[in-house]
């Protein structure tokens, strides 16, 4: 990928298999730190990483139903498990980066072992993580930088028939040169969301956000409007698969900013996707850096439905078995216009 990182400035570190550049026009669009440790002592907001055993919230910090029993995990967001627990994959140091050519495209490949019991989840797992570079270019269009992540995990152990897996990037995107989000504009691909209570775990209904038309063109600014929930592209869970690698590539979320002009696509082959804008950011100055306060980057999470474990209707799409591959896609496009 040694090209396509001089073309593009990708760059990644072992710990977490962290997104620690993405250049455009010069401007690294993602939040981050100089230095591998600097992540190790700072990185409480997950800058770039890759989250897992699952993302997202998990009500009470348990799996139910799972082998026939109930697994207590670590705890992390009030009384719920967040982004695989304390000690979650944002927090372990992968094997490589190496090179590899996957599809046909020179990237680079991270992988990782997660123990049977590890942050309290069963059975062994191997994350595997694909980073591939290139460009898209269309008559009469901007030529485009594509950075496409491929996820996989192989269930690897014989300690139980099944364990919990949800994996997604958790990059933070500032398209503007100034310390906050303001004035980007964004249009979300569906309005279609899971309503939640106060502690961010869905009600089990799926219905159409309203407090924002953010399937229309809607301005960030310093303070508003403030939105941490999941979207929904798929609305039919009979139809998410444990691996999504094999359906389209769907458009999540479309943002520009007006003063840079630096454009961002985010695609995937999820059902869902988080989109954050950043409220609870707080990274002190570091190594030249200046502090990250609220809204300074904001998030497009693609995954499984939140809490989708310990929802009957749900969990299909999120329970690795013995033998069988989980998998997805998430696909950035970014252009200076």
């Amino acid at each position: 990928m040694a090209s396509a990182q001089e073309e593009s400035a990708f760059s990644f570190i072992p710990l977490g298999g962290i997104l620690q550049e993405f250049r455009v026009a010069g401007k690294n669009i993602v939040l981050g730190f100089p230095t591998q440790e600097d992540y190790v002592k700072y990185n409480k907001c997950f800058f770039g990483a890759t989250i897992g055993r699952t993302t997202n919230r998990l009500k009470d910090s348990v799996i139910n139903n799972l082998n026939g029993k109930t697994y207590t995990l670590t705890t992390l967001a009030g009384p719920n498990s967040l982004h695989g627990g304390k000690e979650g994959w944002d927090k372990k140091v992968f094997d490589g980066p190496r090179p590899v050519n996957r599809n046909g495209k020179e990237g680079l490949g991270f992988k990782y072992l997660s123990k049977d019991g590890e942050e309290g989840y069963p059975g062994t797992v191997e994350l595997r993580v694909w980073y591939t570079a290139g460009k898209e270019t269309t008559e009469g269009g901007p030529d485009k930088t594509v950075l496409e992540i491929e996820y996989e995990v192989e269930f690897v152990g014989d300690e139980a028939e099944e364990t919990a897996v949800g994996i997604t990037n958790h990059s933070y995107f500032n398209l503007g040169d100034g310390p906050t989000i303001e004035g980007t504009e964004a249009i979300l691909a569906t309005s279609q969301y899971l309503p939640i209570d106060s502690t961010g775990i869905p009600l089990g209904t799926i219905e159409r956000y309203t407090a924002t038309e953010v399937n229309k063109p809607f301005f960030l600014d310093a303070t508003s409007p403030d939105i941490d929930d999941c979207f929904i592209i798929e609305t039919d869970p009979s139809k998410v698969p444990v691996d999504t690698r094999s359906l389209p590539l769907r458009l999540n979320a479309a943002l520009k900013h007006l003063v840079t002009g630096i454009h961002l696509e985010v695609h995937s082959t999820e059902p869902a996707f988080q989109f954050y804008t950043g409220k609870f950011i707080d990274i002190p100055a570091v190594d030249g850096l200046p502090a990250r306060r609220p809204r300074a980057g904001l998030c497009v999470e693609p995954s499984r439905y939140v809490n989708a474990p310990n929802v009957p209707e749900w969990r299909d799409m999120c329970i690795l078995k013995k033998g069988q591959i989980w998998g997805s896609k998430i696909v950035y496009k970014a252009w200076k216009a």
